[in-house]
C-alpha cells in the first residue's frame, strides 16, 4: 500500500530515503483526513512512530506552504523521556524536513544549555527535548511556545513512569489552545488517558496494537543454563548468532561492568550502557555501535525504549526481566521496520519457572533449548567461511598477480590453511558449556513422622549424620590441611558440579578431604559434569560404600559442644577462639562458616551443615 497524498517535499524525501509503504502505525495516522485533529495513538515500539507524527503534522506547520518560512519562535514541539530518543527523534526529524527548511533544535539534559539557548535565541521550527530541560529554558525565558502549532508526546507512559508529571503540565499549561496534540504510547493506561482528557480536544482514537501475539518480526528463543555459567552462555550465544550488532541486557550497572570487562577480554567489539555513564560517554558509545566500531552494547533497561541501532539483529537477556513490560520494550529494539530479529532469554535452572510465567504473560511461544555448543559454533563458523562474499568477489589486475605469485611461492594449501587461520584469529573462542537436563516439575516431598526422619539420622542413612534417608554423598580430594573453608568450597563445587548452593548438604570436612551431600534429584546431572570437567587438583567422586574414611564422631547435643557449624555466609576473617554456642557449651570451628547452627538451604528441608571433623 503506497503513502497517502502528501505534500510534494515529503514525497521526495520518502523517495530518497527508500520508503516504499508505510507501516501500519503510518498508515493508520496518516488516514485521518482531518488536518488539525489531535491523535491519541497506541502503538508498538519501533513501529516508525516517528516518521508517522512527523508526516502528519507537516501540513500544519507548513499551512499549504512549499517550504516554511524564516525561523523564529517554534512551530512544532517533541517532547520524549530519554536524552537518546530525543536526539533519535532530531536526528529523524533532520532528514524528512531537510527539503521544507526546516531548523531542528535538540534540548536535552547532560548538554551545553548555554549553546541550546543561543540556538533557541537565533530561531529554529522544530524543538524536541526531555521534559526536565525543556521546562529549565521555559522558565529562564530562553524557549518560546506561544506560537506552538502542533506539540507531540512520544513514549508518554514512560514520561509518566519517570515522574515527569509536573514537568509534563507545567509545558503543555504554557501552549496555545489552539494548537494540535499528539499523544503516542505503548498503552493507554488511566493517566494516560487522563492527560488526553485534560489536554486534548476531541481526540481521535487510533490503537495499532495487537493484544497477546508477539511482534511478528522477532523470534524468540529461552535458553537453559546453570547458574554459574551465564557468562559463558552469552558468549556462545554471540558467536553462534555472529551475523549484525548484538544488545544484552543486564539488571545493575555493576552487572554491565563485569560482563563488558568480560567481553572485552575475550576479545569482542563491546561498548556499555548504563545511567552512571556521562552523557559524552553513553553518546560516544551509540555513535561506536552505529559506525559498526563495536557490534555488541552490554545495557541495563535505559537503553530499552526508543533507541534504534542499525542493523541490530540480536537482542540477548543475560538477566531476566522484571516484567512483561520490559520483556517487551527490550525485545522491541530487535525486529524494527519490517526487519527480522532475535530475542533470547537466558533462564537459569533455578528460574525456569519465572520465566514460563513471564513469557506466558507476554503471549510468546519461545522455542527452548541448551546453550549452543562449542561444536555448534566451529561448525557455523565453517558454514560462514564458505558462504562469506570475499570469496566471491572479483578480485582486481593486481589482486591477480600477486595471488599468482603467492600460489607459486607456498602452494594452495598453505595459502588456504593460512586465510582460515586468519579468519579464526578474528573470532573469541567458543566456551565449553554444560547443557542442563530439563527437570519434571518438583512434588512437595511426603511429610514424614518426626520419630521416623530421627531414626533415619540416628542410623546413619544416607550417609551419616544430619542427612536423609537416600541422600548420596561425594567426596572431594580437598580437606583442614588445605585450609578448607565452606566459604570458598560451596562455590567450588557449584562450579564444577553445576548446581546452587540450596542442592547441597550436609558438608563434613576432615583432614585430607571433605564429604558433602548432594540433592538426590540433581545427583546423576552433578556427577555427570563433574566427569565431564576433571580437575586434578580438586578431584571429586561418588562415595559409592556410603561410609567414611574414618568413624565419624558421636553427635553432641546442645550445650555439649557440637561440632556442627553452618555454610551460610557470616562474619569475616578467621576464628578468634572458641565461640559460645546454644547453651553453656563451646562449639568448636564454628567461625569457619557462619551463623548458629543448622540453617535451611532455600524453601526445601535440605539443610546444608558444615562438620570439622
Amino acid at each position: 500500500m503506497p503513502f497517502p497524498t502528501l505534500p510534494a517535499v515529503f514525497e521526495a524525501t520518502l523517495a530518497a530515503q527508500g520508503y516504499g509503504e508505510p507501516t501500519p502505525v503510518q498508515a493508520a495516522v496518516l488516514s485521518e483526513t482531518r488536518t488539525d485533529a489531535d491523535l491519541l495513538v497506541s502503538a508498538q515500539t519501533g513501529s516508525g512512530k516517528t516518521v508517522a507524527f512527523g508526516l502528519s503534522i507537516g501540513p500544519t506547520l507548513l499551512q499549504d506552504q512549499p517550504r516554511l518560512g524564516k525561523p523564529g519562535a517554534p512551530l512544532a514541539l517533541v517532547i520524549a523521556p530519554t536524552r537518546e530518543l530525543a536526539q533519535q527523534v532530531g536526528r529523524e526529524l533532520e532528514w524528512l524536513y531537510a527539503q521544507a527548511g526546516a531548523q531542528v533544535v535538540c534540548c536535552v539534559g547532560g548538554m551545553d544549555a548555554r549553546q541550546e539557548a543561543r540556538r533557541l535565541q537565533a530561531g529554529c521550527h522544530i524543538v524536541v527535548g526531555t521534559p526536565g530541560r525543556l521546562r529549565d529554558h521555559m522558565e529562564r525565558g530562553r524557549a518560546d511556545f506561544s506560537a506552538l502549532r502542533a506539540i507531540v508526546l512520544d513514549e508518554a507512559d514512560e514520561m509518566l513512569d519517570l515522574g515527569f508529571k509536573d514537568d509534563l503540565e507545567a509545558i503543555l499549561d504554557s501552549t496555545p489552545e489552539d494548537k494540535r496534540t499528539l499523544l503516542f504510547s505503548a498503552t493507554l493506561a488511566k493517566d494516560i488517558v487522563a492527560l488526553a482528557r485534560q489536554y486534548q480536544r476531541d481526540a481521535v482514537r487510533i490503537d495499532t496494537t495487537v493484544r497477546d501475539v508477539p511482534h511478528g518480526d522477532i523470534e524468540y528463543r529461552a535458553i537453559r543454563v546453570v547458574p554459574n555459567e551465564l557468562e559463558w552462555a552469552v558468549v556462545n550465544v554471540l558467536r553462534f548468532y555472529a551475523t549484525g550488532g548484538a544488545l544484552v541486557f543486564c539488571a545493575t550497572r555493576e552487572s554491565v561492568r563485569h560482563l563488558f570487562g568480560s567481553l572485552r577480554e575475550r576479545g569482542f567489539s563491546a561498548v556499555a550502557l548504563s545511567g552512571e555513564m556521562s552523557q559524552k560517554e553513553r553518546t560516544d558509545a551509540l555513535q561506536a555501535l552505529r559506525d559498526g566500531h563495536a557490534r555488541v552494547c552490554v545495557a541495563t533497561d535505559v537503553a530499552a525504549r526508543g533507541l534504534d541501532l542499525p542493523d541490530l539483529n540480536l537482542v540477548i537477556h543475560a538477566e531476566l526481566p522484571q516484567n512483561k513490560a520490559a520483556l517487551l520494550h527490550r525485545s522491541g529494539r530487535t525486529g524494527r521496520a519490517g526487519r527480522k530479529g532475535m530475542s533470547v532469554l537466558l533462564v537459569p535452572t533455578t528460574r525456569q519457572k519465572k520465566a514460563e510465567i513471564l513469557l506466558r504473560s507476554a503471549g510468546i511461544q519461545a522455542q527452548w533449548s541448551g546453550p549452543p555448543s562449542a561444536e555448534a559454533i566451529r561448525a557455523a563458523d565453517r558454514d560462514r567461511l564458505m558462504a562469506d562474499p570475499i570469496l566471491q568477489e572479483a578480485g582486481s589486475e593486481e589482486d591477480q598477480a600477486l595471488a599468482a605469485s603467492l600460489l607459486a611461492a607456498v602452494g594452495p594449501d598453505q595459502v588456504a590453511q593460512a586465510l582460515i587461520r586468519l579468519y579464526r584469529s578474528r573470532l573469541p573462542e567458543p566456551e565449553d558449556v554444560f547443557e542442563p537436563i530439563p527437570e519434571p516439575r518438583r512434588q512437595k516431598p511426603e511429610r514424614m513422622e518426626r520419630g521416623a526422619r530421627q531414626k533415619d539420622r540416628d542410623e546413619g542413612q544416607g550417609g551419616g549424620q544430619g542427612g536423609f534417608a537416600g541422600v548420596p554423598w561425594f567426596r572431594l580430594s580437598v580437606g583442614r590441611t588445605s585450609n578448607a573453608d565452606p566459604k570458598w568450597l560451596i562455590p567450588l563445587i557449584c562450579r564444577l558440579g553445576h548446581i546452587t548452593k540450596n542442592d547441597i548438604g550436609a558438608i563434613r570436612i576432615f583432614d585430607r578431604e571433605t564429604l558433602f551431600e548432594i540433592n538426590p534429584k540433581v545427583a546423576d546431572r552433578f556427577l555427570h559434569a563433574v566427569d565431564a570437567h576433571p580437575d586434578e587438583s580438586t578431584r571429586i567422586e561418588p562415595v559409592l560404600d556410603k561410609g567414611f574414611s574414618r568413624p565419624p564422631p558421636r553427635k553432641q547435643g546442645p550445650g555439649k559442644g557440637g561440632p556442627y557449624v553452618s555454610a551460610k555466609a557470616g562474619p569475616k576473617g578467621p576464628a578468634k577462639g572458641p565461640a559460645k554456642g546454644p547453651g553453656k557449651g563451646s562449639h568448636k570451628g564454628r567461625d569457619n562458616g557462619a551463623g548458629n547452627g543448622p540453617v535451611k538451604a532455600g524453601k526445601k528441608s535440605f539443610r546444608k551443615k558444615v562438620r570439622m571433623d
